[in-house]
């Protein structure tokens, strides 16, 4: 009987293995978290809801605009362009891919930079991503170039208190050429670089290499139309020199190079565009005692910048 009453009593005994639960039971849980972290409260609704919104809304553009994303494809590029490099968000491998050298250098280069994902996908996906040129296997996404605005670069004179030195290109489509020239002015002290939106070399992965990494320090601006960027210059109080070879002075008779100055370098072949030439200020000319034609565009912007960072020490 007495086995019974303990059956249909309410009271519990303590029980065997408990393990010391009540007594964790009793301590406390740490702070009370904020009420944005506390799920099911209103401020956590109203939190979630804005990352949602901040998920599908695109990201704000640079005041000069947005590249489209690139793709580099085939083994020997991307390794060339992770070993020069080359901004990369997705690094694309063939699934049973042939695992050779190039192969394991460009998985362990993206490794060891980091922030590149690592994608599997099989030939048919990656075939239809390069709408079927000769990937190897092998593909590495760039993101797209976020460009300043002309406008920038006055600012960023301005900041540093120095008179600005810019570099615009007239007709320039080789990219290669766009890098070096981002090269020289990184290397000469220079704010920046102009390029026109249309019919111009933009800041590719060739361009990217060819620059030698300069590239993450030196803005690149693009110009709706790069005569009334040149004439806002002007207004501005920069002089406006273009490189000719018919130029009515030469290089070193200039003193504009003293003061704030863009320097505007046209295509080898063609030279300045007509409204790009009326525009400037000076036409000048490098001498070459060699009797060369004419200087591409990375190399007479070189030497015109050393010539202002000369004058500027």
């Amino acid at each position: 009987m007495a086995a019974n009453n303990r059956r249909m009593s309410g009271k519990k005994g303590a029980q065997v293995g408990s393990g010391g639960q009540r007594r964790k039971g009793l301590e406390g849980k740490g702070p009370t978290p904020p009420a944005e972290m506390r799920k099911g409260h209103k401020k956590n609704r109203i939190a979630n809801a804005k990352a949602k919104q901040s998920v599908r809304r695109p990201a704000p553009k640079g005041r000069g605009g947005k590249s489209a994303s690139e793709l580099v494809v085939g083994r020997n590029p991307v390794v060339e362009a992770l070993r020069g490099g080359v901004p990369a968000s997705t690094l694309y491998v063939q699934q049973f891919i042939d695992n050779d050298e190039r192969v394991r250098e460009a998985l362990q280069l993206a490794a060891e930079r980091g922030g590149i994902n690592l994608m599997e996908a099989p030939r048919p996906e990656l075939d239809r991503m390069t709408n079927g040129l000769n990937h190897q296997g092998l593909v590495l996404q760039v993101p797209p170039y976020e460009y300043a605005h002309p406008e920038d670069l006055l600012d960023a004179a301005a900041d540093e208190g120095e008179d600005a030195l810019i570099v615009a290109l007239d007709g320039v489509t080789d990219p290669r050429n766009l890098g070096a020239v981002v090269r020289s002015v990184s290397a000469f002290g220079g704010h920046g670089v102009v390029v026109p939106e249309r019919r111009a070399a933009g800041m590719t992965a060739g361009a990217w290499k060819t620059s030698a990494g300069t590239a993450a320090r030196t803005p690149v601006a693009r110009a709706t139309n790069l005569t009334r960027a040149l004439e806002h210059y002007k207004k501005a109080g920069v002089t406006v020199v273009g490189l000719a070879a018919d130029g009515e002075a030469e290089l070193g008779e200039l003193q504009a190079l003293d003061g704030p100055v863009v320097i505007v370098v046209g295509s080898e072949g063609k030279g300045l565009s007509r409204l790009v030439g009326e525009t400037c200020d000076h036409r000048v000319r490098i001498p070459m005692p060699g009797g060369a034609e004419s200087l591409n565009a990375g190399v007479a912007a070189g030497i015109v910048l050393y010539e202002a960072a000369r004058r500027r020490s």
